[in-house]
């Protein structure tokens, strides 16, 4: 089973077309599916959107009551994911963005390298349609700044996308109950660095997959926070802990 994780807020315009999207695309891919969406405080349509595909799509909504944030909607997902998965060797999770910036047909390239072997696949951003925002662009060439050895150190070479496939067995070993929380960044590229160094110490093997990410789609002013994000990878990035698990280490 592959458990595709949207967490989202205030996505109405995109994530039914977005979910349309998986639909089509797993059909043709072949594999069982199950989307779980966090509707993390939608204040918009979203959640009149996300049930009328209540239907047509293998859908469950969680909507916590309150807004969680980007990190703990993840986790709340993933833990949702172990919960439900009855073959966790086998089975996968792949997070990816409600506001359509990132393509669901990578799906099949995370999943394949997964059935290759791998425990976490990470995927590398590759712009394909629409430049992305200016500070975001100059937010990523500062961050290589202000991670320095924690970059130089990553198990891969763009820690900082969250677009990533993930084997359950992996989940569930480090979200074990009583287990600290995996990320507590504010901001997404800071938590998704925290959750990739949570999990690797847990995974045997990490792969890569290139990406596609179509800026030229979002159709909402971006929401990235550049003073914000640097801040949080710098935290981040300074903690002695981030990478002293090598893969495989706390199996």
């Amino acid at each position: 089973m592959i458990y595709i994780c949207l967490p989202v807020h205030d996505e109405a315009q995109t994530v039914g077309v977005l979910l349309w999207k998986i639909r089509n695309v797993m059909a043709e891919f072949g594999r069982d599916y199950e989307v779980l969406v966090l509707d993390d405080g939608s204040t918009d349509d979203t959640g009149e959107t996300l049930d009328r595909y209540g239907s047509s799509v293998p859908l469950t909504v969680l909507r916590p009551g309150t807004r969680l944030g980007y990190a703990a909607s993840v986790e709340r997902l993933l833990r949702e994911v172990v919960r439900r998965a009855a073959y966790p060797k086998r089975d996968a999770a792949v997070v990816l963005q409600g506001d359509f910036t990132e393509d669901p047909a990578d799906i099949v390239a995370l999943i394949k390298t997964l059935e290759g072997g791998a425990d976490i696949v990470a995927g590398q951003e590759v712009v394909d349609g629409g430049a992305p925002p200016r500070r975001v662009r100059w937010t990523r060439a500062l961050a290589r700044l202000v991670l320095g050895k924690a970059l130089r150190g990553a198990p891969v070479s763009d820690p900082l996308c969250g677009f990533r496939a993930y084997r359950v067995i992996v989940l569930k070993k480090a979200l074990r109950e009583g287990a600290e929380p995996m990320a507590t960044a504010s901001e997404r590229w800071a938590a998704n660095l925290e959750l990739l160094g949570a999990l690797v110490p847990h995974a045997r093997r990490l792969e890569e997959a290139p990406l596609s990410l179509r800026y030229g789609l979002q159709t909402r002013p971006s929401r990235f926070k550049a003073l914000r994000t640097l801040r949080d990878l710098r935290r981040v990035g300074r903690s002695p802990l981030l990478w002293t698990g090598a893969p495989g280490s706390a199996s």
